[in-house]
């Protein structure tokens, strides 16, 4: 199935400008080992844009094989070795949450109730990171998460990448810190308390909290 097909109804609506820049895309993907696999490119917009409470942008997907679902940060419940990012990501979950004890690295659940995971490029070679930074999904993205801040979701932006979006959202639904990679954690991302303040300005706004 085309990678525009595989989208939410919703997403091809408001997406329907892109779809020139979709077949270019599937155009130098063809003949490719990427991540993830062909039909989970597109798996995080399968959830509605009506569903979504709160988005968290990652960079490109984990380039190791098998890793890589669709949903940003998140790995099969197979994948018993965390990857270094997801790790940190959960040491933060547990600071801000102390009750909270993720049986795995999938993040489906979080998914469920409407967190949008998504990367800035969604696609990469196995074995490389970023390697698909020049083949357009930024254009995407961008107009993803300009649908995304006037439909009010809160965004929460892990490190550079993700703060270029962060015009799209008001500064009172923007959670920006360091990204989460053991490069960058101990520079502004410990201590964020991300998964606490999204669910704050979701209660502010009279939305049910995300059960992290």
């Amino acid at each position: 199935m085309k990678l525009f097909d595989q989208m939410h109804s919703e997403w091809q609506h408001e997406l329907a400008n892109q779809k020139t820049q979709f077949d270019k895309i599937e155009s130098a993907l063809t003949g490719q080992y990427i991540a993830p696999i062909h039909e989970n490119i597109m798996r995080a917009l399968k959830l509605p844009i009506s569903g979504i409470r709160v988005v968290i942008f990652g960079q490109d997907p984990y380039p190791t094989p098998g890793y890589a679902q669709g949903l940003a940060f998140s790995v099969g419940a197979q994948i018993s070795q965390l990857p270094a990012t997801l790790k940190n990501i959960f040491k933060e979950l547990s600071n801000d949450y102390p009750d909270s004890s993720p049986e795995n690295g999938d993040l489906q659940r979080w998914s469920d109730q409407g967190v949008l995971l998504l990367n800035r490029i969604l696609t990469t070679q196995v074995g490389q990171s970023l390697a698909h930074v020049n083949i357009g999904w930024q254009a995407i993205t961008d107009e993803i998460a300009k649908v995304l801040g006037a439909h009010l979701v809160v965004a929460i932006l892990w490190g550079k990448n993700a703060q270029e979006l962060a015009g799209y959202f008001s500064a009172e639904l923007r959670i920006t810190s360091a990204h989460p990679s053991p490069l960058s954690a101990y520079r502004g991302f410990f201590g964020s308390r991300p998964f606490s303040r999204a669910n704050e300005i979701l209660t502010s706004h009279g939305k049910a909290a995300i059960y992290w």
